[in-house]
């Protein structure tokens, strides 16, 4: 069942209802306390995002973000031509395009009949027709430091949230720890944008429904000559597929595996890890002795799931905090940005107004469901149909018959690159 978005409920219905919740009264020494009317928990894109949008709007709002800086190994860092466009909306794209990043046209896949484009880029009808790739930190960088030009915007770095603010039944904030110990921000309305580990989501009480996934992804780095290739480059193995991202000095690896495989291959030693990705990718075999121990190496237990409601009376949960994606395809910062803009576009005249109903919550989660489903059954199909066939035939991927087809191309390139439906900035 959807979220309806016209639903209602009063302070008293929403205090009736049972949450098995972390929420907690103990008290603390707060060294400070704070007010603004968006709290934002999570500084990755789908926190910076809206953080930006609703500034722009001039609503006060804070960003609080756990680590210290942006930097994390092996994120995401794929931006699609629907991202763009809404960077473009906001006159952001040209500036964006200056700093450092490749750009995919088409997604190739060695098969046993000669390689095959799985999804073509360059044929969709955008100013922007190709997948762009860039570091995840130097996004989230550029997309904080526009935030930070609007007086109403603040971001804390360093504020491991570990409590939410609870009256009759409405959250009204979070308590952090930081510099010096414990605050507490007040808000009128709080988002969850922390994550597939939400911590929001797990003090809200908000159970995941979690879906295995038949396979398991393990990242690690091998250098990259600069007369190699430029586009993203995939390759199956003996039991594996082999994913190359250029990142200029170096290759960002992801070799796929099925599901449970990993403890057998790490007893096997790191030798055979190795001898398997010079096999299935020969280019790389003069460089895999650069991996010389597993801790090079970092695994990403593959699960997929989504949140049956993404919100509470005063609390909403974006982008993997509300559905977690696989990394096929590449999607999930772009589905997380599209949640930023339906959730800004939604909420910035009832957050102005200091006057967010339930049903508006009930109308961001109505607008991005179905989107949602729709991109974890295609990722769920490709799991099963391709990945994990190939494994299990033990023979050269040979693609179906459907993939050779002219509208077959162009559908992933749009499912990948827009989503269902194209998601606009509203002014």
């Amino acid at each position: 069942m959807f979220a309806n978005p016209t639903q209602t409920t009063t302070a008293a219905e929403a205090a009736s209802t049972a949450y098995p919740t972390e929420l907690s009264d103990t008290a603390h020494n707060i060294l400070s306390v704070q007010q603004t009317t968006c709290c934002i928990v999570g500084g990755g894109p789908a926190g910076a995002i809206l953080s930006l949008l609703l500034a722009r709007q001039g609503i006060p709002v804070m960003l609080l973000e756990a680590h210290k800086d942006f930097n994390r190994y092996f994120r995401g860092d794929t931006l699609h031509s629907s991202v763009l466009e809404m960077m473009d909306e906001l006159g952001l794209t040209d500036r964006l395009l200056q700093i450092r990043h490749t750009k995919t046209y088409k997604y190739i896949t060695q098969t046993a009949d000669g390689p095959v484009t799985f999804a073509d880029f360059s044929r969709l009808k955008s100013k922007y027709p190709f997948m762009m790739i860039m570091e995840q930190v130097r996004f989230l960088d550029f997309i904080v430091a526009e935030a930070q030009r609007y007086p109403n915007f603040q971001l804390v770095m360093g504020a491991n949230v570990q409590e939410l603010i609870e009256e009759d039944g409405i959250i009204r904030g979070v308590r952090y720890r930081g510099q010096g110990g414990w605050h507490e921000v007040q808000a009128d309305l709080t988002v969850g944008a922390d994550g597939r580990f939400s911590r929001t989501r797990q003090l809200a009480g908000l159970k995941l429904i979690e879906h295995e996934t038949p396979i398991d992804v393990l990242w690690f780095r091998l250098p990259r000559r600069p007369d190699e290739p430029e586009e993203e480059l995939g390759e199956f193995g003996r039991g594996c597929l082999l994913v190359l991202t250029n990142r200029f000095e170096y290759w960002q690896i992801g070799y796929i595996i099925p599901k449970g495989h990993y403890q057998q291959l790490h007893t096997s030693g790191l030798e055979v890890l190795r001898r398997s990705v010079a096999e299935t990718m020969p280019m790389l075999a003069d460089r895999v002795d650069h991996l010389k121990e597993w801790k090079q190496v970092a695994l990403l237990p593959v699960k997929t799931g989504r949140l049956k409601r993404w919100y509470r009376p005063g609390l909403l949960l974006i982008g993997d905090a509300a559905h977690i994606m696989s990394p096929i395809g590449g999607v999930g910062i772009n589905y997380a940005i599209q949640d930023a803009v339906v959730a800004a576009n939604v909420l910035s005249r009832p957050l102005k107004a200091r006057n967010v109903r339930l049903r508006h919550l009930a109308a961001v989660q109505f607008q991005r469901e179905w989107p949602t489903r729709i991109i974890q059954w295609f990722q769920s199909l490709s799991h099963e149909q391709i990945i994990v066939k190939t494994f299990k035939s033990g023979k050269p991927f040979k693609p179906p018959k459907i993939m050779l087809l002219p509208v077959m191309r162009d559908l992933p390139a749009k499912l990948m690159g827009y989503g269902v439906w194209p998601v606009h900035v509203k002014s």
